[in-house]
């Protein structure tokens, strides 16, 4: 295998393990066979993700997979990203300073004619996106024992663990937004598939690097021996080494956090 081709498994390593996805299909079936139940009560896609989120909240919705489905998100660090490739692809959305959850709100129902029960366009971050998240359905009464959430497949995990961090009795069935695998072909890393909205490589792995940066439980890290800011998560070993070996090809590619859209104390 040479170098770039092993490169490709050390990426395909960590998106495999960040982009969780907990059931093959968002259906009433594959929810009854793995769960015991039809539906959940809520299913959230959150702004961070890459344009493709809202087909597949769409389908989901068509597919009736939930009782209610809700957009998080306000303006952090993918919201400009977001914005521009919207209105690039969809001219008559108009992206301009709106929330991520207006945007992709916005595209429901302009593409799909469906509609969100509800928006949240406060946060700015995971941490938030998460306890704005349980503010809202708190605030509107909306029960959730189950709740599925969608994510930028770098993001999923760790919206999970923040979840459980605060609510550890609500049940969460992780559905990524996308599946990358990524290859190499003519002496470049690239994707087998195309992606609708999908990050360039260098920002993919990027946002990858920054995630195990994150979910590591160390006095680094975003779990309980660090920031406190998610619940403990174990890192396999072959994801730990795959994160040393494309950190020391790319130390400099690491996803730093942005203060500027940190949560307010």
């Amino acid at each position: 295998m040479n170098n770039l081709s092993l490169t490709a498994q050390y990426i395909n390593t960590l998106g495999a393990f960040c982009g969780v996805r907990d059931v093959d299909e968002l259906s009433q079936s594959a929810l009854q066979q793995k769960y015991g139940f039809h539906q959940a009560d809520v299913m959230v896609l959150f702004g961070g993700s890459i344009l493709c989120g809202g087909d597949v909240l769409a389908q989901a919705i068509q597919r009736q997979g939930a009782k209610k489905y809700i957009l998080v998100g306000g303006a952090g660090h993918t919201t400009e990203t977001l914005r521009r490739r919207m209105h690039a692809e969809c001219p008559d959305i108009e992206t301009d300073g709106r929330s991520e959850a207006e945007i992709f709100e916005a595209y429901l129902e302009a593409r799909y004619q469906v509609k969100a029960d509800a928006l949240e366009t406060e946060s700015t971050n995971c941490g938030n996106n998460i306890t704005y998240f349980l503010r809202l359905i708190d605030e509107k009464h909306i029960p959730c024992r189950s709740v599925i959430f969608m994510q930028d497949a770098t993001m999923q995990r760790r919206m999970a663990a923040t979840l459980h961090r605060y609510r550890k009795e609500i049940q969460v069935i992780n559905y990524a937004a996308y599946q990358a695998e990524v290859i190499a072909d003519q002496g470049k890393l690239t994707y087998a598939k195309p992606i609708w909205g999908m990050w360039d490589m260098k920002r993919y792995v990027s946002l990858l690097l920054g995630e195990i940066v994150r979910l590591r439980d160390d006095e680094n890290g975003y779990g309980p021996h660090g920031k406190n800011f998610i619940a403990h998560i174990d890192i396999p070993e072959n994801v730990w080494n795959a994160f040393e070996a494309l950190k020391t090809e790319h130390v400099d590619w690491i996803r730093e956090a942005d203060p500027a859209f940190a949560s307010k104390k």
